[in-house]
């Protein structure tokens, strides 16, 4: 059931760094590894427990992207999930409108979103344009203990008269972290070429997830990447033990409950579903919920793995 070890190439991958993963453990002298992995890290964990399955003993995947890699339907879920948790926000605020004024309702809270993207479109305030508040409002949603100090921001621009006042210049602090996303994600898996392909999914997108928009269905330097692949994404091994925990809020901004749903029906009877009723990225001592705490909790230190999918 182990593939092939051999590197066939020194690029990063998802693979390249499974068979890393692999070569700590036997340089660490341990048999079987263990493994806990959130977001991108569930991807890296999948394809390790696919690759060395012999070699894996507790696996959690944790808001999981959805496969080995991340490809253009797991980027475009992004979108989906953006709008299945901002409810969440918008509820809360909408129940707070005495104190930050920004809708009495949810409906009304989510009119204020796009009203303030709109003039920050127009009209930057010290810097912040509509691009950046979208983005700020997105990663606002990966953990409710964010909603205070969003709902601040948002009652400050919407009492500022919207001066034009002149973006500030600086370098992104993402840069690094921006390149290793993308040789990552455009190293594992050939995107289209094709430039209509991407003119029809924004037009699509920005009609079906308003709030989001159509920026995660954008064309990437994916689409024009120069280094050749030298093997295909890691497939999903049904073959191996039952050791694969998938732990999953309902609605997370960045790998919605369906991204949870499709890796533990790839996985088969090696995985099961842990279905935490919740909102944001990251279950596991991340979240409030204290039922999906103890059943990772007593996976991971007793290896007590659930007779079937779960619910908390």
């Amino acid at each position: 059931m182990r593939r092939e070890r051999r590197r066939p190439n020194a690029i990063i991958t998802t693979a390249n760094m499974a068979r890393d993963l692999d070569s700590v453990r036997q340089a660490l002298g341990e048999k079987k590894g263990n493994f806990l992995g959130y977001s991108y890290g569930s991807a890296l964990g999948a394809a390790y427990a696919s690759m060395f399955p012999d070699s894996t003993d507790r696996i959690v995947l944790d808001s999981n992207i959805g496969d080995t890699h991340l490809d253009r339907g797991g980027l475009r879920r992004y979108a989906e999930g953006m709008e299945q948790t901002f409810p969440d926000f918008a509820r809360w605020a909408a129940a707070r409108d005495d104190e930050y004024h920004l809708g009495r309702t949810p409906d009304e809270v989510r009119q204020t979103y796009f009203t303030l993207a709109d003039k920050l479109d127009r009209t930057p305030v010290n810097g912040l344009d509509g691009r950046a508040f979208r983005a700020g409002t997105f990663v606002t949603l990966y953990n409710p203990a964010s909603y205070e100090a969003a709902a601040r921001s948002w009652r400050s621009l919407n009492d500022s008269p919207f001066a034009n006042l002149p973006a500030e210049k600086s370098v992104s602090a993402f840069d690094n972290t921006w390149s290793v996303f993308l040789a990552v994600t455009c190293n594992d898996v050939e995107w289209s070429r094709d430039p209509q392909v991407y003119k029809e999914a924004i037009a699509e997108d920005r009609e079906k997830f308003p709030l989001f928009g159509a920026a995660a269905a954008n064309i990437m330097p994916c689409a024009y990447w120069q280094i050749a692949h030298s093997e295909p994404p890691v497939a999903i091994q049904t073959d191996g033990p039952t050791n694969v925990l998938v732990a999953q809020h309902r609605r997370d901004p960045v790998t919605p409950l369906s991204n949870g749903e499709r890796i533990n029906e790839k996985f088969g009877d090696r995985s099961r579903l842990l279905t935490v009723e919740g909102s944001g990225h990251g279950v596991y001592a991340l979240g409030s919920n204290t039922c999906a705490q103890d059943v990772i909790t007593d996976y991971l230190v007793r290896g007590t793995m659930p007779k079937t999918d779960i619910e908390c």
